[in-house]
């Protein structure tokens, strides 16, 4: 058990203790957002919750609406991913360089007084955010949100910029050495240089260094089960925890204007690509209208880190900005809210926009709208400026009451419920020792 955590006196019988996290993760908001609903059940469960994150001004707000510590990590993320002049493979490992060290300059100063670190998002930043628990000698948990991230005999890896696989090799598990190598390559020289800086031993594994022995994976176990390993516990595979999708609660009513087209005709069909980068937005958003309209549709556009917009003024197109899509998709929705679909068991309604976006993750529900239902569980809790970054002072915790229940947080709408207590188990980073992390950190 570390020894900076203190039983809650109303808690003593039971063990309970007060902790205190910090989430970690630089990327998009598909990065962020789930760690904002991981923090609020965190809070709900007692615990004492910081995120760092991008300094992008939205997921300041994002953290602000739920009441949650933001602390600003590196730049922001949006217009280094949309910028005019893409990355190339060689830039890459002076890319990774830097962001390992601005990470950890972040992770380092909001992680003082922590009893845990919780990670994911682009590999450097989560290897900054393990260098900083083994430096504070305190557990460090990877979370994935999809089973293909993790290393598998059972599916393909991703192919990594400039590292493409050999057309002829099919084989999962050379595929994946393959990628480690890549890893090593692409990453493990700045975050080996940046370690060294720092007087911790080097890593030879950059992969499993990053994902660790035993990762978390957030993601629906109905929708995208972790596939189960039929080697031998000693054939060194990963020890997979699957949580659950994490999924943020949202109320939000959808705009007036949404909802006027919505009422004025036939369901759209929406387009959307999120944060993707598209240099182009103008061409995609000309082919994408243009293919809808062909089949008789009118055509809702999500503008995204794509700005898409509308290509003329027809009364048959409308484009939208951030909006509540549990409100937007009650009846089939894309991946990232395909989870609180199925938890809610609502019918399909009509009136709103048919998805463009098809995953794999959805063929376990059965026809679109009309899922054959499992037992499933609930589950929730789913740039470069010219100007300098805000500073990254943070303000230190406030000191633990010597007796007494520590002031509660306010309290938000609906949060996520407990996680299995299997997820309280781990290896502290920087140590091969096994170190019990409190049931109420994660669970």
């Amino acid at each position: 058990m570390p020894q900076n955590l203190r039983p809650r006196p109303e808690f003593a019988e039971t063990g309970s203790l007060e902790v205190r996290v910090l989430l970690s993760t630089y990327g998009s908001r598909g990065d962020v957002q789930p760690m904002a609903a991981l923090a609020l059940a965190l809070r709900e469960l007692g615990a004492r919750v910081r995120v760092c994150a991008p300094s992008d001004d939205e997921f300041a707000k994002l953290l602000a609406e739920v009441g949650v510590e933001f602390v600003p990590a590196a730049e922001p993320v949006r217009t280094l991913v949309t910028g005019t002049a893409p990355m190339t493979p060689e830039a890459l490992p002076q890319r990774a360089a830097a962001l390992t060290a601005a990470q950890y300059e972040a992770v380092v100063a909001a992680a003082e007084g922590c009893d845990a670190v919780v990670a994911t998002g682009l590999v450097p930043a989560v290897g900054a955010a393990r260098s900083v628990a083994e430096k504070l000698g305190i557990p460090f948990f990877y979370v994935a949100y999809f089973p293909t991230m993790l290393p598998s005999p059972h599916h393909r890896p991703h192919a990594l910029p400039g590292r493409p696989f050999p057309p002829d090799e099919t084989d999962n598990r050379v595929l994946w050495d393959l990628t480690a190598e890549s890893f090593d390559v692409l990453y493990g020289p700045g975050l080996n240089t940046h370690r060294m800086s720092i007087g911790q031993p080097l890593v030879d594994d950059t992969l499993r260094h990053v994902f660790t022995d035993r990762p978390l994976l957030a993601a629906d176990p109905v929708l995208a089960p972790w596939p189960k390993s039929d080697r031998p516990p000693d054939a060194g595979d990963l020890d997979v925890v699957q949580t659950g999708a994490w999924i943020l609660p949202d109320e939000r009513p959808l705009p007036t204007d949404l909802s006027a087209f919505l009422a004025a005709g036939e369901p759209p069909v929406y387009v959307g690509f999120g944060s993707m980068p598209m240099r182009e937005s103008a061409d995609v958003a000309q082919v994408a209208v243009e293919a809808v309209r062909a089949q008789g549709r009118r055509v809702l556009v999500g503008r995204g880190w794509a700005d898409l917009a509308l290509i003329d003024d027809q009364d048959d197109c409308l484009a939208v900005g951030d909006v509540n899509h549990q409100a937007l998709f009650p009846g089939w929705p894309p991946s990232c809210i395909t989870a609180a679909r199925v938890r809610r068991r609502l019918p399909p309604a009509p009136g709103h926009p048919r998805s463009s976006y098809r995953s794999s993750w959805t063929s376990p529900t059965g026809q679109p709208g009309s899922p054959s239902w499992a037992s499933a569980r609930r589950t929730t809790v789913r740039r470069r400026r010219s100007r300098p970054c805000p500073p990254r002072s943070v303000s230190p915790w406030p000191p633990r009451p010597a007796s007494g229940p520590p002031p509660s947080p306010p309290r938000s709408a609906p949060t996520a419920r407990r996680l299995p207590r299997s997820c309280c188990s781990t290896r502290s980073a920087g140590s091969q020792d096994a170190a019990r992390t409190p049931a109420h950190l994660i669970a």
